[in-house]
């Protein structure tokens, strides 16, 4: 199976699912979310990235904190799903794929990357991608789910694509292990 075969397969599943995804996802989206926000050492702050950012879940988190936030998603569906979160959280909305991200290096002080190394058939690759765009400074927040990564795997990729300090949350309550990562 080539890589956009994968990819192309989990698009077109988020796009028929995009109606649903909030009754599907939501409850466990928050729970990723509530983890993450308790292991971040400082509130998110400058521009923030939500990669693979689904229907918008996370933009009423980050509303107040961040100065501006990008969600970047590959499903066209799940985006205009999220637009009306968009709108009112001053978020900007970017189709992509994660493994080319259409921005300059060096730009997010803080990524976020719930539900997508799953999805991605290099998950090695796509954090190297993540790390591109953040500054020498930033975090990541990346959830590994526990059934497609078991906790050794997840910390050899995170250490592979070059994050160090990595903070890991192993929550039985929740399907995926949180991270909060640094390149330094």
């Amino acid at each position: 199976m080539t890589v956009w075969t994968t990819k192309r397969r989990a698009k077109n599943r988020y796009d028929l699912t995009a109606k649903l995804y909030d009754r599907l996802y939501a409850e466990e989206q928050e729970a990723k979310y509530k983890v993450a926000f308790q292991k971040l050492s400082n509130a998110p702050h400058g521009l923030v990235l939500d990669l693979g950012c689904g229907s918008g879940l996370l933009f009423k988190h980050l509303k107040g904190k961040a100065q501006s936030v990008v969600g970047v998603d590959l499903s066209r569906n799940l985006l205009l799903k999220a637009k009306q979160e968009a709108a009112r959280n001053n978020v900007f909305l970017v189709q992509a794929d994660a493994d080319h991200l259409p921005f300059f290096g060096s730009l997010f002080g803080v990524l976020f990357a719930f539900t997508v190394l799953q999805n991605m058939p290099k998950p090695v690759e796509t954090l190297k991608e993540t790390r591109r765009v953040l500054k020498p400074e930033a975090h990541i927040v990346v959830s590994g789910l526990k059934k497609a990564f078991p906790l050794e795997r997840f910390k050899r990729i995170l250490k592979k694509a070059g994050f160090q300090h990595v903070s890991l949350t192993p929550d039985d309550s929740l399907k995926c292990y949180i991270a909060v990562a640094s390149q330094k």
